[in-house]
């Protein structure tokens, strides 16, 4: 039993009451890989980039107008005022966000394909985002799952690219905003007077967080290089007038990845000391691609997947066998996964990994296999799904930094934070048919992993709603 619980919860997100304990734990974790289906249910009715981008252009245009005529009236600005027609436009992108988040939630409560759905969520904290920013508010949730979850199982250099030209990530790391000084705009804005400059936000973060890693030796004139590259990566349909009249020809969706020659930096570029030659868009999708295969980003990312499955500090000897089979197999996912899935040190403790409020929220949602404490209305339950997150204090997509949240048990366990847990287990608990038996479900779900302590508490509990929330802040729940 020992072996289901951790592949339940270590490498799931916690099993649900209808799941039959898998005879070959190991054999039901690879054959996710096989019966996973990226693609999100059409049920699900979410605004399309076009929908969301037009929103977030009429919000600014009401900003816009409402500054214009306080300063014509002579008025002060007033901050969130009520009155102003830009907020309710706020409101509606914001609900997109929360549809996302309620998106991303069901999916994850009614997967039986949780291993896949854990990746999902760590590759999308690995290409971090952060909805604090207004126009990635409601792309988000789209970047999870048209760039992550189609490339999951697939090849990193793939992901990344899909990643690196999604206007989420685009427009949160300002490279929509990006202009070469001797592309043909930014020579346009100096023959003017105007300072039209290269930004480095995406190129760093490329280079620091999602490929090489932060120790790997590269230089700020790698990083400026490969900015410079990296110019013209644009988002179709932004921008005022003149800037949509300057690409329309280029064609593209509102909301699709752009190229535009006119903001590239010509010339070529040399990084880590490889020179490129290749000419527009060619030249950063070459550089990408040589970052995906390099040595140090098979490093990096064979550290963060081990400190992810198997401990905060994960053992060398797996990290060097993950290392290997990135590089062997030119980055492909699925042989790390069974890398992973192979290791005799994932299945040695079942509570390595302190849970983070994401996970332990997950595992308690398909503990209860529906979600009964949501309102009928489903915009009035989209938002308190969003504000559960937030009251656990690991808002979705909103890690307040590209680093995204951290992934170690000393940032989730303060008292506080366990405070808050208690709090939503109680709230969740009173949902509990008095019919439910909590000490079989611990019997069930924690096997020969419960505690004979934790098992007496349950046992001693008052009612079943008592002893349903002593069992989801049992120690046995809070690790993984």
């Amino acid at each position: 039993m020992r072996n289901t619980v951790i592949a339940w919860n270590r490498f799931g997100l916690g099993p649900r009451l209808d799941m039959t304990p898998p005879a070959d734990p190991r054999g039901w974790l690879k054959a996710q890989m096989q019966a996973y289906r990226p693609s999100v249910p059409p049920g699900e009715s979410l605004a399309t980039r076009k929908d969301i981008l037009a929103d977030l252009a009429e919000y600014r245009t009401a900003q816009r107008q409402t500054r214009q005529a306080r300063r014509q009236s002579g008025d002060p600005p007033a901050k969130g005022d009520a009155q102003s027609p830009a907020k309710p436009l706020r409101q509606d992108i914001r609900r997109h966000y929360d549809a996302q988040v309620a998106t991303r939630t069901r999916l994850a409560v009614a997967s039986d394909t949780p291993f896949v759905e854990r990746l999902v969520h760590f590759w999308a904290n690995h290409f971090a985002v952060s909805v604090e920013k207004l126009p990635v508010l409601g792309l988000a949730g789209l970047m999870e799952f048209e760039a992550i979850r189609p490339h999951v199982l697939g090849r990193f250099e793939d992901m990344l690219m899909a990643v690196a030209q999604h206007p989420a990530m685009l427009l949160y790391l300002d490279q929509a905003q990006s202009i070469g000084p001797n592309s043909v705009v930014g020579q346009r804005a100096a023959a003017r007077g105007r300072e039209r400059g290269l930004n480095e936000n995406l190129g760093r973060e490329i280079l620091e967080l999602h490929t090489l890693g932060a120790r790997a030796g590269y230089s700020q004139a790698d990083v400026t290089e490969l900015a410079r590259a990296l110019t013209g990566w644009s988002v179709a349909g932004l921008g005022r007038r003149r800037a949509q009249r300057m690409m329309q020809h280029l064609g593209g969706a509102p909301g699709d990845f752009l190229f535009a020659p006119p903001l590239h930096e010509p010339g070529a570029r040399t990084i880590m000391g490889q020179r490129y030659d290749q000419v527009g868009e060619a030249q950063a999708r070459a550089i990408l691609t040589d970052l995906a295969r390099h040595p140090a980003t098979a490093r990096h990312i064979a550290t963060k997947l081990a400190r992810h499955f198997i401990a905060d500090d994960p053992p060398a000897a797996l990290i060097a066998r993950l290392e290997q089979a990135y590089r062997s197999s030119n980055g492909d996912l699925p042989a790390l996964y069974t890398v992973l899935i192979d290791s005799p040190e994932a299945w040695t403790d079942s509570s390595a990994k302190f849970r983070t409020p994401w996970d332990w929220a997950i595992a308690l949602l398909r503990l209860q296999g529906d979600m009964p404490m949501l309102p009928a209305d489903p915009k009035r339950a989209d938002r308190q799904l969003t504000a559960l997150f937030a009251q656990l204090g690991q808002p979705v997509w909103r890690p307040g930094s590209p680093a995204g949240f951290d992934d170690v048990a000393a940032s989730w366990a303060g008292p506080d934070a366990l405070v808050r847990r208690v709090e939503v287990a109680q709230r969740l608990a009173r949902r509990t048919s008095p019919a439910i038996d909590p000490r079989a479900i611990a019997e069930h779900i924690f096997g020969d992993t419960l505690r004979p302590a934790t098992a007496q508490v349950i046992a001693r509990a008052e009612s079943p709603q008592q002893g349903m929330a002593l069992l989801m802040v049992a120690p046995e729940m809070m690790r993984r």
